[in-house]
């Protein structure tokens, strides 16, 4: 019993062990519910960020995950670029009916820089990397790399009343292979993919809707994301 149970937690995590993914219904749609928010201290090159997000195998009820996250920023003058270094806590839940969870503590740094390519393909590229304190593991690292790309449809930058299309795809490295217990995980993380579309209200709150593919080494599920992105 408790060997199936550490099974169904390694397969939660997406932890590159093979074989496990009967262990989640890969045919049921998820649902991730996201908030985002930053701030700027005026007159200043330092800010805060963070988000909370509330993650369902399901549409509602069967908990994946809820993380919660927040880091302090910096934005050199005259560099177009964003340092964050931050930390999250996630508490991550077990397929199905058990009530089962576990927790991650995480510290992370990440780099994030706009690019704008013609008159409306707008792009944001994230480098983070993640040191990962995960129950029953040893530290863990891991590198992510995001691409955002976001296109308004009636305007040609994303201001009050835009319309846009949002697409991201991020990729996910472990920096180890060995995770302590004599337990192992791939190199490969896993891979989401998203497409969807984004109403800005103002220049500095909007919406989004889409679908995200995730892949890892056990098993690919889509998700639903509704997300609100705040700046203030």
């Amino acid at each position: 019993m408790r060997k199936t149970l550490r099974f169904t937690f390694f397969c939660i995590l997406g932890l590159g062990i093979k074989g496990l993914s009967a262990q989640v219904d890969k045919n049921q749609v998820g649902a991730w519910y996201m908030y985002f928010w930053s701030a700027q201290i005026k007159d200043s090159p330092w800010g805060f960020q963070g988000d909370v997000q509330h993650r369902n195998w399901n549409g509602i009820g069967d908990l994946e995950q809820l993380l919660l996250r927040g880091g302090i920023t910096y934005s050199p003058k005259n560099a177009n670029i964003k340092f964050t270094a931050g930390y999250g806590n996630i508490t991550t839940g077990t397929f199905g009916s058990s009530t089962t969870t576990s927790t991650e503590n995480r510290i992370y740094q990440e780099a994030l820089f706009p690019q704008k390519i013609g008159e409306r393909f707008h792009l944001n590229h994230r480098l983070r990397f993640e040191q990962r304190f995960v129950d029953g593991q040893d530290l863990r690292t891991r590198y992510r790399y995001n691409l955002f790309v976001n296109v308004p449809l009636n305007k040609k930058d994303i201001v009050a009343k835009t319309v846009y299309l949002a697409l991201y795809n991020e990729l996910f490295i472990n920096g180890e292979k060995s995770i302590g217990n004599n337990k192992t995980v791939e190199l490969f993380d896993r891979n989401r993919f998203y497409g969807g579309f984004g109403y800005a209200f103002k220049k500095n709150l909007r919406t989004q809707l889409g679908f995200m593919r995730q892949t890892n080494n056990a098993y690919g599920k889509n998700q639903l994301q509704v997300s609100l992105h705040h700046s203030f």
